[in-house]
């Protein structure tokens, strides 16, 4: 969901697509994401939402408004809202203490307050190669969150033939954060290396960076 100056609330349709009247939950927070991916809530009153509670039957839907409350900054702000599904109440007729397991849904839903300039900028640095262990990172340079859709990792030999070639899984990489990864080089193709190259490519910019491989790389 994307909030700008312009656009200060949007509209969010909860369905319930199954047979039983379902009961939800929605809570809000600040979402930030540390290097090596795992998503960091906080508490935040930046972002309002009505109604906090929802039942639905079978085949009904609601809508839930969600706006922001925060002036837009030169950096984009970023926060998740999740629907939860409550554990549904007794059935009429089931015996006392009786067991029951059901699987209950949580979704987490991006909410992004874009900032009125958008600027994208993403460079692969810190690139080391240390007993045969490639570590990397991608940092978004832009004031805007990016996701790489694709991550290779190539080995080159001393006469520029491809030696092995790794894709890794991307990830949100928020506004002025960066993720780091690490990528064990095949010790049969460790000792051969010349050249490792990290390429990085997302839907409106690609970057890539070369690293030349020291004689000691895989000691």
């Amino acid at each position: 969901m994307f909030l700008s100056a312009k656009t200060r609330s949007a509209l969010l349709t909860i369905r319930n697509e199954s047979g039983d009247t379902l009961r939800f939950q929605l809570n809000v927070f600040a979402w930030d994401q540390s290097p090596q991916g795992e998503v960091l809530l906080s508490p935040t009153e930046d972002i309002v939402f009505f109604p906090p509670l929802l039942t639905l039957a079978p085949g009904e839907e609601r809508r839930v408004r969600i706006g922001t409350v925060t002036p837009v900054a030169s950096s984009e702000k970023t926060y998740r809202i999740f629907v939860e599904e409550l554990p549904p109440s007794s059935k009429p007729g089931r015996a006392q203490g009786e067991a029951e397991v059901r699987l209950v849904t949580k979704m987490g839903i991006p909410i992004f307050i874009q900032p009125d300039n958008r600027l994208e900028g993403t460079r692969v640095q810190e690139m080391v190669i240390r007993r045969g262990l490639l570590s990397f990172q991608i940092r978004n340079t832009g004031n805007v969150h990016f996701v790489p859709e694709d991550i290779r990792v190539k080995g080159y030999g001393p006469g520029g033939d491809t030696l092995f070639e790794r894709r890794l899984e991307g990830w949100y990489i928020l506004a002025g954060g960066h993720r780091s990864y690490e990528l064990e080089i095949p010790k049969g193709d460790c000792a051969k290396l010349k050249t490792l190259a990290v390429e990085v490519g997302g839907q409106q910019q690609s970057v890539k960076e070369r690293l030349e491989v020291p004689p000691s790389a895989c000691d």
